[in-house]
């Protein structure tokens, strides 16, 4: 796992390359859906953070334009185009007044990490540690920079959903979608495995840090303690100019308790 790639984000941890022996795991084929997750929601009344709080992030283009004022209470100093959204959680992704019945099949977004390990238990199932992840993301490649190969676009075949355009101003969504898309709305990899690459990044289960120490080679789970947890795969966002993380080995972090309108999750199963 790992990379050198000498474009990516050395101060992420990305590298180096190293050696990772694995257990037996199975891992979903796909993200969770707005579907499964209203499954688990309707069985358990579960309510996310986002719920609790009663606000999220959302993307400054998905909002209406006319309700703007009226629904953002504020943006991220030092990244703007995240809007905090009164009213915004996995069923309003937008806010008020949107809705996910056009999108069931889409992956479930605005999920904390904890909502994530909620609905993991429920299931009967984990989060991923980042090891397990980025294994099952390659697809049975080896240091390829994607889940099929190091192109992002063969042949000008878009293969996964991410940015087109100037990033934040401008998404021309020449691979057919400005947000989340259907979870097999792309190929799958070698693994039969869909959208390990854009669409929305995924929780693991491993606290975030910068060290691979050589002498955790086996089934490796990150540091012991944290304050932020490794997220992988992209997002619909992500775009060469400003962030290529949609890269198998690409890493990055968040709080906990943080959810946007590009946050999901899958699970695994370990034998």
């Amino acid at each position: 796992m790992g990379t050198d790639y000498p474009f990516g984000f050395p101060a992420d941890g990305e590298g180096p390359v190293r050696s990772v022996n694995l257990p037996p795991f199975s891992i979903d084929i796909t993200p969770v859906t707005n579907k499964q997750f209203s499954e688990f929601i309707k069985s358990t009344k579960y309510v996310t953070e986002a719920e609790r709080f009663n606000w999220s992030f959302v993307f400054w283009s998905h909002i209406p334009k006319a309700r703007y004022d009226q629904l953002v209470a504020d943006t991220v100093e030092q990244a703007p185009w995240w809007c905090k959204v009164y009213g915004a959680k996995w069923n309003t992704p937008e806010g008020p007044g949107s809705h996910i019945e056009d999108r069931p099949d889409h992956p479930v977004v605005h999920v904390a990490h904890a909502d994530a390990a909620e609905y993991a238990a429920w299931a009967g199932k984990q989060l991923p540690t980042e090891a397990e992840w980025e294994y099952a993301a390659r697809g049975g490649l080896q240091q390829k920079l994607y889940p099929w190969g190091d192109e992002l676009e063969p042949d000008g075949k878009h293969l996964c959903n991410v940015w087109q355009g100037q990033f934040p101003s401008e998404d021309t969504a020449e691979d057919g979608y400005a947000g989340t898309c259907p979870v097999t709305a792309f190929p799958p990899n070698g693994y039969g495995l869909y959208s390990m690459t854009g669409n929305v990044w995924e929780w693991t289960q491993d606290w975030f840090g910068t060290s691979h120490p050589k002498h955790e080679t086996v089934n490796p789970r990150g540091p012991k303690y944290g304050t932020e947890r490794v997220i992988k795969g992209g997002s619909f966002l992500c775009h060469a100019s400003y962030c290529n993380r949609y890269r198998v080995a690409a890493r990055t972090k968040n709080t906990p308790d943080s959810s946007t309108g590009n946050i999901g999750f899958r699970c695994v199963k370990r034998v």
